[in-house]
């Protein structure tokens, strides 16, 4: 099974999904400014947890560079909201529980798993431009090293 790939210059496929508050978010409320949109498979597991821990620390250099972070996973709002409590992570984190939205950008389909093929989250980071253009789509990134690799590449020192 071959996965959809979105490319840079592409508008970004549009949602609207429940936050870690049970709040509602949607792709227009984030135009306005440069947003790095990715999706992990599960909150407080190991790799998330690192990927989402680098974010944390990263954040006041990649809002101060124009940036905002927002986390989006098959999580239960709850559960956004104990990870976020958790781990003092400051930036939003999206539910998409029918994996719709994942499925939209390319990032729900088949992964190696431990040498096995597998359905579920392809670990991936979008960076939208202010109209919500993607500017920047990586897949199958790794949870450690990723966030410090993606803010050389925007050149966000910090």
């Amino acid at each position: 099974m071959t996965n959809l790939r979105l490319e840079p210059g592409t508008a970004a496929p549009d949602f609207s999904l429940l936050d870690q508050d049970g709040a509602k978010v949607s792709l227009s409320d984030l135009r306005g400014q440069k947003t790095i949109l990715y999706f992990y498979p599960a909150a407080m597991t190991p790799g998330c947890t690192t990927q989402a821990c680098d974010f944390r620390d990263s954040i006041a250099s990649l809002q101060s560079a124009g940036y905002r972070v927002v986390g989006v996973s098959r999580d239960e709002p709850s559960k956004l909201a104990e990870f976020r409590e958790r781990d003092g992570l400051s930036f939003t984190l999206l539910s998409d529980p029918d994996h719709a939205v994942h499925t939209a950008y390319g990032v729900w389909g088949e992964k190696m798993n431990y040498g096995k093929v597998v359905e579920g989250v392809i670990r991936s980071t979008f960076v939208l431009d202010e109209d919500a253009t993607i500017t920047q789509a990586m897949y199958n990134v790794k949870a450690t090293g990723h966030v410090a690799r993606l803010r050389k590449m925007l050149g966000v020192d910090g």
